[in-house]
């Protein structure tokens, strides 16, 4: 998601709003004055410890002659009575640490999570110390303020003292074990240490205590004799006699012994052998330096990838951000005309109508079960079912019948209306009302629309507003007579983008052969528009330029394709999501990717004078241009199959057709007929390869669209028009070498013509010097070269470079 605007215009009426992210600079405001607002709160807490029983008369009172003894006078004694007196008392000293980290959130980039949990965990410090304190009860209430006070006074009135220990307990163990992250496996762990070290500290002290037996006092050591010895030997008298028989050199092994309690299997070892003896102290430093095993402890993973990071720090990418105050368009610019043209429904006119359809029916034999009327702007369809038995062909065969009975202009029949069992007849309303852009963009049609491009077209037959979305058809194909609205309904189609998108998020490439068409969105040439480098204005009206436009769309198609798939997407929507995620880095060529809306104005123009090479870039544009956000409107007067061939229409599966002046003419541009049989006016039919909608487009007037690009224009915009990729065409001659040598002979005589006439064309060279068109065309390159002619400019003449035939001979002698 782009950012939008909480205004009133249309643009945020169905939607939600958003907050609108902060510059660098506003940042920067907004830190230092909570770095401000915290030093002044603190300044006016101190103070109001020293000088609140002064001040505490004086609260309330606002007048300019009194004085208060706090540093910060009012601001500051106010302050301090709301926070330390009649909030938390001494626990407020928290509140100006908080504002402060704040504060420094916004000059450092202190992420938001890291600063919510801190407010959390201090409001939490704030209201438990305030209870505590006033639980103790002193220093009339500074300490725990009113706030503490009376809590701690509710609570005893409930449970008592002894409930609110076990309370304040509580809340203590809770903040101890989740600010610590105590958890019962490191209780375990610390009481098994614990346990260890006390072990370990006993045999320490064992050991040095017999480390301290003297040779003096080891003939007065008696100890009981051990179960285990009494068991493995044998009860004879003599052994007896041996283990009384203690000496001073083995006291050591048998305290030792004793100490290391052995295992019944285990044999006394042999107190005179010295090598077991040897053996049996070893054992014993075994087991003394016997290994502590540890638990591997196990790495946490990390939750977050880098990406996850970034957006948690700074906040996904926003494109809108450079101009993160653009306002969009308001509603009021557009024109209102419901007032007195609101859809009025006369009853004489419908009965009229229905019963001349009845009876031209009954006629010709074909009976009618039922009739429904529906009523448009400018159309009503009555809807029949006939009776059981009557052909759907032959009520079709008498539209021409119908017409005549009505008097009416256009009557087009639907037999029979997808998906309700009916046939149709589309009747024109003697009174027609003008559908208003303003009503189309106002209604919650468009404006709750979750479209990447949406166009509201206008309404349909059943007075409801018809909005669609352009990414998904993918290309427009446009037709219709001179003065049945087009060019309406082309500034229908661009006033629907400007109402819904922002200029960081579309762009739009205009064609407009008639030059008059298009000019209004000159104004909005750096907030919309999309040029070549180096070209003055943004919108195209001469057709050589409009080759190396279209080329020059064709290479920013294959730049974005080369994104897409560096960044394992497949769309554009895809790809700017990722990178709103700021999971793709700029640093590898990555951007943010607007759509591109190409609209041509006058198709038919640019195909006689330029032919295949603008049917080429445009036959390669609508074939793969969809999934990069590339989008087509084409409109023509003419909609013959040499204009829209096959190549085109088999790419544009979205048309609208106005009126046109033959059947052919409608099968041409909808594979079907019936835009013969349209009223004109903006009535017009639409459809996207399913049925056809018949449509009153939306009227969009001259000065509106000139209020809304005044508005638009008048804004903050980007320095430049959205720059296209650089396109270099290819020379109309040959290598333009202005090799001497090589010059025609005739090369002299036909410069002489071309200067004299003022007319750079190869067929004046043809006619005055009788010569072949290859020889002509070869002196005409040669005549580039040298600088007499200019380059080749389509179906016109070439530009002569020379004045006269003075200035001829002094280029020449020059060589």
């Amino acid at each position: 998601m782009t950012a939008k605007k909480a205004k009133t215009s249309p643009k945020s009426e169905g939607k939600s709003f958003k907050i609108k992210k902060l510059t660098d600079k506003q940042r920067l405001i907004l830190g230092c004055s909570l770095l401000l607002v915290a030093l002044a709160v603190l300044v006016s807490m101190v103070s109001f410890f020293f000088s609140w029983k002064v001040d505490q008369s004086e609260l309330g009172h606002f007048a300019r002659e009194i004085e208060n003894d706090n540093l910060l006078q009012k601001f500051g004694a106010h302050v301090g009575d709301l926070l330390v007196y009649k909030g938390f008392g001494i626990m407020s000293f928290i509140f100006p640490i908080l504002i402060s980290l704040t504060g420094l959130s916004y000059l450092t980039g202190l992420g938001k999570k890291e600063l919510n949990k801190r407010w959390f965990w201090g409001l939490y410090l704030i209201f438990f110390g305030s209870v505590s304190f006033g639980f103790m009860n002193t220093w009339d209430g500074l300490i725990s303020g009113v706030v503490g006070f009376e809590i701690n006074d509710l609570l005893q009135d409930y449970i008592g003292a002894v409930g609110t220990v076990l309370v304040l307990l509580f809340f203590f163990a809770v903040y101890f074990i989740i600010r610590l992250e105590v958890t019962p496996e490191k209780i375990q762990a610390y009481f098994t240490k614990t346990k260890k070290s006390i072990d370990s500290q006993f045999k320490a002290v064992a050991e040095d205590n017999t480390d301290n037996i003297t040779g003096e006092n080891v003939n007065q050591i008696t100890e009981p004799e051990p179960k285990e010895q009494t068991e493995n030997t044998t009860k004879t008298e003599e052994n007896s006699k041996q283990e009384s028989a203690i000496t001073k050199e083995n006291v050591e092994d048998i305290l030792s012994f004793k100490i290391e309690t052995p295992k019944e299997e285990e044999v006394l070892p042999n107190l005179d052998s010295e090598p077991e003896m040897k053996m049996e102290v070893s054992k014993s430093e075994e087991e003394e330096l016997a290994i502590e095993v540890e638990k591997p402890v196990l790495e946490e993973e990390a939750s977050k990838n880098l990406s996850d990071q970034l957006v948690e720090d700074f906040g996904e990418f926003d494109p809108t951000l450079e101009l993160g105050n653009y306002q969009f368009p308001k509603i009021d610019l557009l024109k209102d005309y419901s007032q007195n043209n609101s859809i009025t429904i006369d009853q004489g006119e419908l009965e009229e109508n229905k019963n001349t359809i009845v009876e031209t029916l009954k006629n010709y034999k074909i009976g009618i079960s039922s009739i429904k009327a529906t009523i448009g702007p400018t159309v009503t369809l009555y809807e029949i079912v006939p009776e059981a038995g009557i052909r759907i062909s032959k009520i079709k065969n008498l539209e021409d019948d119908i017409a005549l009975s009505l008097a009416a202009l256009g009557i087009r029949i639907i037999a029979p209306i997808p998906g309700r069992g009916t046939i149709g007849i589309e009747v024109p309303n003697k009174k027609s009302s003008i559908v208003s852009m303003r009503s189309s963009i106002a209604s919650t049609k468009f404006q709750n629309a979750e479209m990447e491009l949406p166009i509201s077209f206008g309404k349909n037959i059943s007075n409801e507003t018809l909005v669609v979305d352009l990414a998904k058809m993918p290309h427009l194909l446009m037709a219709g007579a001179t003065g049945q609205g087009k060019s309406v309904g082309l500034n229908c189609i661009l006033t629907s983008l400007l109402y819904k998108k922002h200029p960081a998020e579309v762009k739009f490439v205009l064609v407009d052969p008639k030059k008059v068409e298009l000019t209004l969105f000159n104004k909005i040439e750096r907030h919309f528009l999309a040029k070549l480098p180096d070209t003055a204005e943004a919108i195209i009206t001469d057709n050589a330029k409009v080759i190396n436009t279209l080329n020059s769309l064709c290479i920013e198609m294959d730049d974005r394709y080369e994104l897409l798939k560096n960044a394992y997407v497949r769309n554009i929507k895809e790809y700017n999501t990722k990178f709103k995620k700021r999971q793709l880095n700029p640093e590898n060529g990555h951007r943010f990717l607007p759509y591109i809306v190409l609209v041509i104005d006058e198709f038919a123009d640019l195909i006689m004078t330029a032919g295949k090479e603008v049917e080429t870039p445009i036959a390669r544009l609508a074939q793969l241009a969809r999934a990069i956000g590339i989008h087509l409107i084409i409109a023509t007067q003419r909609p013959s199959v040499n204009v829209i061939t096959g190549m085109i229409k088999a790419n544009f599966p979205a048309r609208v057709a106005f009126r046109v002046m033959s059947k052919i003419d409608s099968r041409t541009i909808l594979d079907a007929g019936g835009a013969d049989q349209l009223i004109g006016r903006g009535d017009m039919l639409y459809t996207n390869g399913n049925d056809l909608i018949r449509v009153q487009c939306a009227f969009v007037d001259t000065p509106e669209v000139e209020r809304i690009t005044d508005f638009i224009g008048s804004q903050k915009a980007y320095p430049t028009a959205h720059m296209l990729p650089e396109y270099e065409g290819e020379e109309s001659g040959t290598t333009l070498d202005n090799n001497i040598e090589e010059r025609d002979k005739l090369f002299s005589q036909a410069a002489e013509v071309i200067v004299t006439a003022q007319q750079g064309s190869t067929s004046l060279i043809q006619r005055k010097l009788k010569l072949g068109y290859n020889r002509a065309g070869r002196i005409i390159d040669q005549l580039e070269a040298a600088g007499i002619v200019g380059p080749f400019e389509g179906s016109k003449a070439r530009q002569v470079l020379v004045p006269d035939l003075v200035a001829l001979e002094k280029l020449l002698s020059s060589e």
